[in-house]
This record gives structure tokens, sequence and C-alpha cells, in this order.
């Protein structure tokens, strides 16, 4: 049998990565492939920066956590391009989170994928779900 967790301890852990991330983080939409781990340098184009509201991320339920204070959008693109991945920053620019990115697909969800510069570039869904149950 495998290690299993409470959903009280399941929520407790997801609610601790946005503690950690801070209350002032960035998110960043990039081209080409993510980088091997959250501590590697970034890779591929920055398309989009997007600055999170202080509370970011609802509180855990049932172990996930979604996508709080949207929509998170970035008014004017910064870069042309497909999105392809994402980081998420903490004010120091340290990495605490990166993923894949899509439309309809991905760890986070985009309403295009395709990036032109100085577009609207909005976040459709964004859940982390805790899989120890």
């Amino acid at each position: 049998m495998a290690v299993q967790l409470s959903v009280a301890a399941r929520n407790a852990r997801l609610d601790a990565i946005e503690t950690t991330i801070g209350t002032t983080p960035t998110l960043e939409i990039r081209s080409g492939s993510a980088p091997a781990n959250c501590a590697a340098s970034d890779t591929g184009d920055l398309l989009a920066t997007i600055t999170l509201p202080s509370d970011w991320m609802a509180a855990a339920s049932s172990g996930s956590k979604a996508i709080a204070g949207g929509p998170w959008q970035d008014t004017s693109a910064d870069d042309s391009g497909t999105a392809a991945h994402f980081r998420i920053k903490a004010s120091g620019g340290t990495v605490h989170m990166q993923g894949t990115v899509g439309q309809g697909t991905g760890d986070l969800q985009l309403d295009n994928t395709t990036i032109v510069t100085g577009q609207t570039v909005s976040i459709t869904a964004f859940t982390l779900t805790d899989a120890n149950s």
C-alpha cells in the first residue's frame, strides 16, 4: 500500500505552495521547451508577463487549488510567438513553478497560444491537484 494523506493534509500542502511563492509573484508565458527544472535558467522567448494578484489561488479544497483573483491577464504581450510553457516566480525572481501551456490543454490554459506583440493574453484555467490521496 502506498502512503496516503488525508484531504486536510493535501489541502495544507497545496496552500503552502502559494505561501512559499508569496503575494507578489509574476507569471511568465514563454515559447519553446521548458527548462529541465525550476533551478535552470529561463528558456525560449518571453511572450507575456502577468503580475498575479496578492491572493492568486483560491484556498485548497478536496485536494485541489484553483485560480483566484482572475482573470489573469497581460493586456500587452511582450513578444510574438507560440506559447509552450510557463514559469511562476517570486518577487525576487526565484522560479518556484513551471509547466506546459495550451489552449484547452496543458497545465495552464490560455485563450490562444499564438501570441502577437501587444495583444491581450488571458489565462482561462489553472488548477493544482495533490495526487497523494
